[in-house]
């Protein structure tokens, strides 16, 4: 298969995250990593649209004397960058930073910002000046977010405060442990489906976006691919428009953390909706063109038995014990007519067949929905140790766009990828990701991604009689068999010698060791 370019400049490391983490991390004292985190967030936040406010106010009093008005707000809206009211600027903040009314002035300056800009009502945190807040180790950090360079041209290409943003989401995810991960996907896994699903144009939708994470791959991606790739040849601009994103988050302070990541990179947030993805469905009439999500595994209280009836439930209602189903149908249910869409599930999801769950995978399968299964190594998560696996659907397989895949299904067994990063993850490399997304890609049928081979041990186009004759259970290592193991040049017969006289050796050497424990126990008085 064909190896096509996938790394843009702007997706490399900064290098110094891990410094202003560990920074920061010092800062935190004993306050709950939960908690700290909007504290921290927050902050970045701020400090974000206030340097992108003071390089258009500086380039406004250079142009005073050709009509520029610094103190103009739609001076600053005409350029997509948020009006930043007097009390809210981060030169402000900063020469106050070592008073003890510093909380005061940070809750007042993102109220100021709030009321300044609509956009962002009720989404920046306000309670910098509660008393359990250290207001020394406020003034410190804002010391210390102060030196972080993201006004000049060089850092803003590199999108500098955007990566430092993610960065310390992954790293509160890793601190809160198992709660964490409900609003943080590790980037690997996000990217991963974003490269599998290629969502170049059109709506994007994640019914339960967490950080909204996958927002902003997509958009990455399109930037990463908008130039020589015959696609269209997009500016990054242009591509940014292609799409539209719509979203919904359950939790309130999440759903607070995924306007300001998206403002963050200047993306559109006003179709994040905050409230309960089943019960109270924000976007009901909506039909997208990709779907991509991370739903929380085998949620128990989801309140299903009170949705026996949904028109969602296409395929049957989902077990009210066990939620996985039902974000399956959710999505199924909001697909357009050639929409695709990639997710996670626990690896449960591919072959249970308890309260109901084996048939409603079996009409799926036989309703020529499934595209692709990859199975995940362990490890990836920071919710869980368990691994996990991505399924990939598809509306029309017949769309067109790509060779006509009904009636198979690609099966993928990524386990053994993914090289540990520390004690207890695990990530998925470029080289890795590349290598599942080339291989979806060239079964696909795309152009540019070559010839489609079946490679025994990691991937096998299997027709829907053998996913049938293994119960439509969808794990991938039933059907992509053994790796092929490498000829080691010793004929059979010279081999088997060799293994037998090593073997009668062993069991000498444990004949002697036998006969001196049993001695030992003789001399101690347990002989027979």
């Amino acid at each position: 298969m064909a190896q096509r370019a996938k790394k843009s400049s702007a997706a490399a490391p900064l290098g110094y995250e891990a410094q202003l983490w560990q920074m920061a991390d010092a800062l935190r004292g004993s306050m709950d990593a939960a908690e700290y985190k909007h504290v921290c967030l927050g902050l970045l936040f701020l400090k974000y649209i206030s340097d992108a406010f003071e390089e258009r106010h500086a380039a406004l009093l250079a142009e005073k004397s050709k009509g520029g008005d610094p103190e103009d707000p739609d001076e600053y809206r005409a350029q997509s960058i948020f009006w930043v009211p007097p009390e809210a600027r981060w030169p402000h903040l900063k020469a106050q930073a070592r008073q003890s009314t510093i909380g005061q002035l940070v809750d007042d300056a993102m109220a100021g910002i709030e009321r300044d800009n609509p956009a962002l009502k009720g989404v920046l945190p306000k309670d910098y000046a509660r008393p359990a807040l250290d207001k020394q180790r406020l003034g410190q950090l804002i010391d210390m977010i102060s030196n972080i360079r993201v006004g000049d041209e060089a850092s803003r290409a590199k999108d500098v405060l955007g990566r430092v943003y993610e960065y310390f989401l992954s790293q509160f995810a890793s601190a809160e442990g198992k709660k964490g991960g409900e609003f943080y996907t590790p980037r690997c896994v996000v990217k991963l489906l974003v490269e599998m699903l290629e969502p170049y144009r059109g709506r994007v939708y994640d019914p339960c976006c967490g950080s909204s994470g996958m927002f902003v791959q997509s958009v990455e991606f399109i930037r990463a691919h908008a130039k020589g790739n015959g696609h269209g040849g997009n500016t990054g601009a242009k591509a940014k428009a292609d799409i539209s994103i719509y979203g919904q988050e359950s939790n309130y302070t999440t759903w607070r953390l995924a306007r300001m990541n998206l403002a963050i990179r200047g993306i559109d947030s006003g179709q994040i909706a905050q409230g309960d993805t089943f019960h109270n469905d924000r976007h009901p009439d909506l039909k997208a063109d990709f779907i991509l999500a991370n739903p929380p595994f085998n949620i128990s209280d989801w309140g299903g038995e009170r949705l026996r009836d949904d028109k969602r439930w296409q395929y049957a209602a989902p077990p009210a014990g066990n939620a996985n189903f039902a974000w399956v149908q959710h999505i199924v249910h909001h697909l357009a007519p050639a929409g695709v869409a990639g997710f996670v599930l626990a690896n449960g999801s591919m072959s249970s067949n308890q309260s109901g769950e084996g048939e409603i995978r079996k009409s799926l399968i036989e309703a020529d929905l499934v595209d692709c299964m990859v199975a995940l190594p362990g490890q990836l998560f920071y919710s869980t140790p368990i691994p996990a696996c991505l399924w990939f659907l598809a509306r029309d397989r017949k769309n067109g766009k790509f060779r006509d895949r009904r009636g198979h299904v690609l099966f993928i067994d990524a386990r053994k990828l993914g090289p540990l990063v520390d004690r207890t993850h695990r990530e998925l490399t470029d080289e890795d990701i590349a290598r599942i997304t080339d291989t979806y890609h060239a079964w696909r049928g795309e152009k540019e991604a070559g010839e489609y081979a079946d490679v025994p041990g990691f991937c096998r186009s299997a027709p829907l009689d053998e996913v049938r004759k293994h119960g439509h259970v969808l794990t991938p290592g039933r059907y992509v068999g053994a790796e092929a193991q490498e000829d080691d040049g010793e004929p059979f017969e010279e081999k088997m010698r060799r293994l037998t006289a090593t073997l009668r050796e062993q069991q000498v050497e444990a004949a002697k060791l036998d006969a001196a424990i049993a001695a030992n126990l003789r001399e101690l008085g347990y002989g027979d």
